[in-house]
């Protein structure tokens, strides 16, 4: 069987405002509740999951990194290890589910600030960008929360 579909070429008239339109989309500041709570989405889930592999990674290897481990505060490299891995594996949890977001966000956001300023001694350029931006949307989430597409959102929190 051979099915046959009539194809109308749309005007010109109408690319025009449909251009148009998308353009004024694009460039507007305007943003409804949904684009926001979306992009809250994408923020919280990317961020843990970039941050879940650097725990997992230290978690596994704990044998070998506790011993050259950094020392924060003279604590201990072993609890500053476990520090770490508390910090970039539950609290990466808890971001992608959105449970607990702005405690969680804040523990990884102290967690980003030692490594820039303790362990990689201050130099944001050249050694630290990575980490920067990594703390700049934790102290973005810290701010406006995770969002109503979290489990906090769906209790009503």
């Amino acid at each position: 069987l051979t099915f046959y579909f009539q194809y109308e070429k749309p005007n010109r008239k109408y690319l025009l405002l449909k251009k148009k339109f998308l353009m004024k989309k694009l460039l507007s500041t305007n943003y409804s509740d949904m684009a926001f709570n979306f992009a809250m989405l994408v923020l919280r889930v990317g961020l843990g999951i970039v941050m879940l592999p650097h725990g997992y990674q230290k978690l596994v290897h704990f044998g070998e990194y506790r011993t050259r481990f950094f020392n924060l505060f003279g604590i201990g490299s072993t609890i500053s290890l476990s520090l770490a891995i508390l910090a970039e594996v539950l609290c990466s949890i808890f971001l992608i589910f959105g449970l607990f977001t702005r405690p969680a966000a804040l523990v990884l956001a102290i967690h980003l600030f030692v490594i820039i300023f303790k362990v990689n001694t201050g130099t944001i350029l050249g050694k630290s960008e990575f980490e920067l931006t990594l703390l700049l949307g934790f102290f973005t989430l810290l701010l406006v929360g995770g969002g109503k597409y979290s489990v906090e959102g769906g209790m009503g929190k």
